[in-house]
């Protein structure tokens, strides 16, 4: 794991804290400093991570009542939106979901919002704290409450828990996109979570999600990416900047 400690600035968040760290097996600090390359915050707000190489940056904070989650579960499109399509949500048919790269929660939220339920996995312990998080946060939202128990948050590797979850419909992945500037995670809301995360072998993945999936996987990809694993799928959704491979079972 890399470098990274656990920063309260009140006496209110002091056992919290060291809750964290004993569970990441990192250091307890009241501030922040330079010191180590990853700083995860506990406030009044939730949890937040900075990171010490973008001081300048906004740290990264996942929060399902406001920006892009907010936009996207009022004017998104419902069940028109291509992820909708693409996962295979009919007038009377919401299938269960896997999303097996989570992330930030924000595909599994909208999935959740339509009506699906969705079993997130994310592979990172501390990407996976800020988003149980915001999971309380937004199960607390009478807003937000019902969609967010639609939610069930899993951390570790996606290769062993799929096989122990219930069987999905879909199986839904977004894996890292291979370099590139102009990839979604060049944007300024996602550089600590691209340092944060390095890239891993998605290939088998595939492999496993299409032995356990009932009816589809879908894999998201930049619009002129490579196939994962190089598999032609069953056909494509094509966006203006990113595409979905659908591989039916």
């Amino acid at each position: 794991m890399k470098s990274i400690a656990i920063c309260y600035d009140s006496p209110d968040f002091k056992l919290k804290a060291k809750q964290l760290a004993e569970q990441l097996e990192c250091q307890l600090i009241e501030q922040s400093t330079p010191s180590f390359e990853f700083i995860l915050h506990i406030n009044s707000n939730g949890l937040s991570l900075e990171h010490s190489a973008c001081s300048k940056q906004t740290p990264l904070y996942i929060d399902f009542n406001s920006g892009k989650s907010l936009y996207r579960r009022l004017h998104g499109g419902g069940k028109n939106q291509p992820i909708a399509k693409a996962i295979g949500i009919k007038s009377q048919f919401r299938p269960t979901v896997i999303d097996a790269t989570a992330g930030l929660g924000q595909d599994s939220f909208v999935l959740a919002s339509l009506g699906c339920e969705v079993n997130l996995i994310e592979r990172s312990p501390v990407i996976g704290l800020l988003l149980q998080d915001a999971l309380d946060r937004a199960v607390q939202d009478p807003q937000t409450q019902a969609i967010t128990e639609k939610m069930h948050l899993h951390i570790g590797n996606a290769e062993q828990i799929i096989p122990q979850l219930a069987q999905a419909d879909v199986i839904y992945l977004d894996p890292m996109f291979p370099d590139d500037k102009k990839s979604a995670l060049a944007k300024k809301d996602m550089q600590i979570m691209q340092a944060f995360l390095t890239k891993s072998d998605e290939d088998p993945l595939l492999e496993t999600a299409l032995h356990y999936a009932k009816s589809r996987v879908v894999v998201k990809r930049p619009k002129n990416g490579p196939y994962l694993n190089n598999q032609s799928p069953s056909f494509q959704m094509i966006g203006s900047s990113n595409r979905f491979d659908i591989y039916l079972i």
